[in-house]
């Protein structure tokens, strides 16, 4: 049966402690969408790992890895990643596998990440400009993204224009040489001379020369990757498979899959704060399409949900807090990205983002992470509307149109906290909880309909109340 963990905010609620709990039962994990963008760190056998692109099921010997379809992979930072966890001793050999079906993220797309960046910033500091201040042009609609640059947008925009280059054509040689030429003098019509240190023949040369060697992995006899003069397209044939029958194989088993989501449902970009999202589908019907999945097998749908909220990049972020609440959430939950390591603005929960994620990805329970933050605070704020004045109605769902979040007020209910009445930090049980924490777990699941079935109390891994 399947079980699919999904961010249900802005991203990095902590999905990797969850998946790195629920993987140990698990025998295959699997990433069903995005790229290197995304990021989180797993504490395993007291080794600290870092996880991009690799599903975080290689810290389980015994678990199958697969980055589905519906991803957008750079090669070179899938060898370097598994580099990185080889040169702290995890054994992978055998037990990682990429589609032939994903698309290929070239270092074009990096190049082309960056100009978009860059001519959005420009555009929004004209448009400062010519209204005569320096104010951020709307907050919620103008302005860079705040993309990690690291080519996922520019490559899942080729994929839909049907000019991507997938992973099985790297071994045909002719085909892979022909469709990166076509990409690149397609960037250098677009972008010119902002272009012009790009050098397709060395991208191209790249898969034709040896960049890469694996060390044998000592101490059991086993090749923790590949060794000799061999190319980087000798080197990735061993993991690239065909993943549409090895995913029904293993949902005609009844295997145990467990689903890794990347990025979170408000950056989808369907229906996140669209401009400000990914460039992929991250909740439900994104895992389903990116890893063929019968949505018949699907026991458990968990939304992973941080206790306050917290965002990277540009975009929309009512509840967020500028002030102090915002500061000391941001200091006391050590909030910068694994990716990026930028700074994540912090703010209080918003049950309008929460109810708008659970409407589109339908969990059937939530994973409710660093409450143990909240130690420190003495009232606890919660956004349970948007307030218009323009129409004095009070919006409960989320607006498609973001321009009305620049005149609306948010509207707040102020929960006790529990400061000096006892801690959550590192509780293991239910009852362990003081009763103000266990009231504002038991507001959230009233006001989403949704069972908090799972709440993280501590960075432990065994720092987790299952309920």
């Amino acid at each position: 049966m399947i079980t699919i963990v999904l961010g249900a905010q802005w991203g990095d609620e902590g999905k990797g402690k969850l998946t790195d709990i629920l993987c140990a039962q698990a025998s295959l994990c699997a990433r069903a969408q995005g790229g290197n963008n995304a990021g989180h760190t797993i504490v395993a056998n007291g080794q600290t790992y870092d996880f991009h692109i690799l599903p975080s099921g290689l810290t389980n010997p015994k678990c199958l890895n697969l980055i589905g379809t519906g991803c957008v992979v750079h090669i070179p930072s899938f060898f370097k990643e598994l580099e990185d966890l080889h040169k702290k001793g995890l054994n992978t050999e055998d037990r990682i596998f990429l589609s032939g079906r994903a698309h290929i993220v070239f270092d074009l797309h990096l190049l082309i990440d960056g100009l978009q960046e860059g001519e959005l910033t420009e555009a929004a500091e004209q448009e400062q400009s010519s209204n005569g201040h320096m104010e951020v042009a709307k907050k919620s609609t103008g302005g860079a993204i705040g993309t990690t640059k690291k080519g996922i947008g520019p490559a899942y925009s080729a994929k839909h224009a049907r000019s991507g280059v997938r992973v099985h054509q790297i071994f045909n040689k002719a085909e892979l040489d022909k469709r990166l030429r076509v990409l690149a003098k397609g960037a250098q019509r677009r972008y010119g001379s902002a272009i012009e240190d790009y050098d397709v023949e060395a991208e191209i040369a790249r898969f034709d020369v040896c960049l890469i060697m694996y060390p044998v992995h000592e101490g059991d006899g086993n090749r923790s990757g590949l060794t000799g003069e061999q190319t980087y397209r000798d080197q990735l044939r061993p993991f690239v498979v065909d993943a549409v029958p090895l995913m029904a194989s293993a949902q005609k088993k009844d295997l145990d899959i467990l689903v890794e989501g990347a990025n979170a449902l408000m950056l989808d970009i369907d229906h996140g704060t669209y401009p400000f999202v990914t460039s992929s589908a991250t909740g439900t019907g994104g895992a389903i399409n990116g890893l063929a999945l019968s949505p018949f097998k699907i026991k458990e749908i968990v939304g992973v949900v941080k206790a306050y909220t917290t965002r990277v990049g540009g975009g929309p972020f009512p509840s967020e807090d500028t002030n102090d609440d915002g500061n000391a959430l941001q200091r006391l939950g050590h909030e910068y990205g694994v990716t990026t390591g930028r700074r994540r603005r912090c703010g209080w929960l918003d049950l309008v983002v929460l109810t708008h994620s659970h409407a589109i990805n339908h969990y059937t329970s939530l994973n409710l992470t660093k409450l143990d933050i909240l130690d420190h605070f003495s009232t606890i704020r919660v956004a349970v509307g948007y307030k218009d004045p323009d129409t004095s109605t009070t919006l409960t769902d989320f607006p498609e149109d973001l321009s009305v979040l620049d005149r609306c007020e948010v509207v707040y209910e102020e929960l006790p906290g529990w400061k000096g009445k006892g801690s959550v930090a590192g509780a293991r049980e239910w009852t362990d909880l003081p009763q103000e924490a266990r009231g504002y777990v038991e507001f959230i699941e009233e006001r989403v309909g949704v069972r908090v079935k799972f709440i993280g109390t501590g960075v432990k891994r065994e720092d987790l109340i299952v309920r």
